[in-house]
């Protein structure tokens, strides 16, 4: 009976997902139009902040809890996903168009924070308060870049927008709507999913590099899928690596000014993974065919991920 009480919380934990998705790129999209915005940084800002939500309360309620550990877990965990499971399976659905200032400038600040990180973490296999200020220090300085853009282009689009005030309204409702469903969404199907494996017989180390690390990640998932299939490419790599800059830049940053971050070397092996896949990302804007991720890179990175979470298995 508390199995099929599981499965059912499950399904509808995933109809939040999906419903919260749909609203959230939709009200995102809105908004982009009303203020000639280009999509991309909506992408990267509300999009990407909006799905990290679930990863930021699980590392800031471990941080306080005095589980910092758990903090740099989940962050490397979650990015890991993004990057191969998330747009693997996004690619699948539809080739995914780089943008010019995607290639040129946001997965080189995704990569150049990923190894910041790497080697802040390394020195004194600590994250100190003092680390954790000038990570989110650099995030602000991300943060006003992406306004800057964001300025620029509204400066240069004189023309004017059919979005009526109602509308506009209803985007950001939407937009707020769309995260709270996703949050909460996560958080139920996640917890009945871990119940499930428990039942089942499934270790802990397997609950938590497989479905507390993939479940952390759904709402970017099913924002990134929905945005593929509607068209919003900008949206769908703008929210991937925005999320993860948000998550080593923010998330790690808040979480050791609240208590440093012990850092285990165990991690080194996960963390030189995400480097290598972040640079294989800007590879696949570059070479093959030119500005698209296409269903080849896509199954690339799965069969990476595959084996990554096989290892850890094993």
């Amino acid at each position: 009976m508390l199995l099929i009480q599981n499965i059912v919380f499950i399904a509808i934990g995933f109809f939040m997902l999906m419903l919260g998705a749909q609203w959230l790129v939709d009200g995102a999209s809105t908004f982009a139009r009303k203020y000639h915005i280009p999509e991309i940084i909506i992408g990267l800002t509300i999009v990407s902040i909006g799905t990290s939500m679930p990863e930021l309360m699980v590392s800031l309620t471990s941080a306080i809890g005095g589980h910092a550990d758990i903090s740099i877990g989940n962050v490397i965990g979650s990015n890991l996903c993004n990057l191969m499971l998330i747009l693997g399976l996004t690619s699948l659905i539809v080739p995914l168009v780089f943008s010019k200032t995607t290639k040129k400038y946001d997965i080189p600040i995704m990569i150049f924070s990923t190894v910041i990180v790497f080697l802040v973490a390394n020195i004194g296999e600590t994250i100190s308060r003092v680390d954790g200020l000038l990570l989110s220090i650099v995030f602000i300085v991300f943060i006003l870049y992406t306004i800057k853009l964001a300025q620029k282009s509204m400066s240069n689009n004189t023309s004017k927008s059919n979005v009526t005030k109602k509308d506009l309204g209803i985007s950001i409702l939407k937009v707020i709507l769309g995260i709270i469903l996703l949050k909460y969404g996560a958080d139920i199907s996640v917890d009945n999913a871990v119940s499930i494996a428990k039942v089942l017989g499934v270790s802990e180390k397997v609950i938590g590099v497989t479905i507390v690390a993939i479940g952390t990640s759904l709402p970017e998932l099913i924002t990134s899928v929905v945005a593929g299939i509607k068209g919003e490419i900008d949206i769908a790599i703008g929210n991937i690596v925005g999320s993860n800059i948000f998550n080593l830049l923010f998330i790690l940053g808040v979480s050791s000014i609240i208590t440093p971050i012990s850092y285990s070397l165990s991690y080194n092996t996960d963390f030189l993974l995400l480097i290598f896949v972040s640079f294989l990302l800007l590879a696949f804007a570059y070479f093959g065919r030119k500005n698209t991720m296409t269903r080849l890179n896509g199954i690339i990175y799965l069969l990476i991920y595959s084996g990554y979470i096989a290892y850890l298995i094993i």
